[in-house]
């Protein structure tokens, strides 16, 4: 096991140096020259001293060597200076932004784990009957619509028109910190944020239960004078959630592209928020060193979805 997990950990830090390379490329592939961010226009340089600059910040050295100064640096955990917030440091920038990102993601993705799994082994165990075709249809229309409108949507109903949540925001301006009050401005943006995956996660639980009612060994067990309650949660469930854990390790790097659009709509002070102003002001060591970070969030989430598979299956061995 410890080697099949070494192993895993090489191939991911080969491919966030191959993420790294493939974003560094895009940005300097981007319209504009790099150094215009650097500029403010209300006091225009010289060319001399735009050439000055240029060679300060290393712009000026070919992609190559640019690339390989940026990622010494990294290794070295200096993520260099953001451009937007002149002297603020990048990585202590990401470090505060990363605490609310996770906040808002991991209680989306417990709500969506929590309820997609009940309603999943409910369809499953209730097939065809009205409970299942209504399930269904929900997941279908959850699932079809694009994630900005169900924020947009979700905002306009139950913050504009029933006036049951905050409008935006982590907290209250102004108002001492309470956990009332962040409990009121999460809720919203985290059920939004949970329903597509909840939708996905029943499809899953759904059909890989109708899978496992039909084994042998659950009717030997209802033979048996087992319980039906039993049978469902401590036999079949434990068999039927393994393709669901696989699939809540690969959605959490989907989930960080939910949280942008449900940061972007809620004003939430997350990673996602930093980074669409970041592409707007053409921020890029922001930009690289966001990447950086969500890459090695993925990675690690990964190695934890093999330890689950071990942990809920023993029989599972990694050769």
């Amino acid at each position: 096991m410890l080697g099949f997990y070494l192993k895993r950990l090489a191939a991911g830090l080969m491919m966030l140096i191959a993420l790294s390379i493939m974003v560094f490329v895009l940005l300097r592939l981007a319209p504009g020259d790099p150094i215009d961010a650097y500029l403010n226009p209300l006091a225009p340089l010289s060319q001399v001293e735009m050439d000055a600059l240029r060679q300060r910040l290393g712009l000026d050295q070919p992609w190559p060597v640019q690339y390989l100064a940026w990622l010494r640096a990294a290794l070295g955990g200096d993520l260099g200076y953001s451009i937007d917030r002149a002297g603020v440091r990048v990585l202590p920038l990401l470090m505060e932004r990363t605490g609310p990102t996770l906040l808002l993601m991991l209680t989306g993705l417990a709500m969506a784990i929590v309820l997609g799994i009940a309603a999943g082994v409910v369809g499953a165990v209730k097939r065809n009957s009205a409970i299942d075709v209504g399930l269904g249809v929900l997941a279908f229309l959850v699932i079809s619509t694009p994630a900005f409108l169900k924020a947009l949507l979700g905002l306009y109903v139950f913050a504009v028109v029933l006036r049951w949540a905050p409008s935006g925001g982590m907290l209250t301006p102004g108002a001492p910190f309470s956990l009332t009050d962040l409990l009121a401005h999460l809720t919203l943006p985290a059920s939004l944020l949970a329903l597509v995956y909840s939708a996905l996660f029943m499809r899953y639980m759904r059909s890989s239960m109708i899978e496992v009612l039909n084994q042998d060994y659950l009717r030997t067990a209802r033979a048996k004078g087992v319980g039906e309650f039993a049978v469902i949660v401590r036999h079949a469930l434990r068999n039927a959630i393994l393709p669901v854990i696989t699939l809540i390790g690969s959605t959490i790097g989907i989930a960080i592209g939910g949280a942008i659009f449900i940061e972007s709509v809620f004003d939430w002070p997350g990673m996602g928020l930093l980074m669409v102003k970041a592409v707007e002001t053409r921020d890029y060591p922001v930009i690289m060193g966001a990447t950086l970070l969500i890459g090695v969030g993925v990675i690690l989430v990964n190695l934890l979805t093999d330890l689950a598979y071990a942990v809920v299956d023993p029989r599972i061995q990694v050769s």
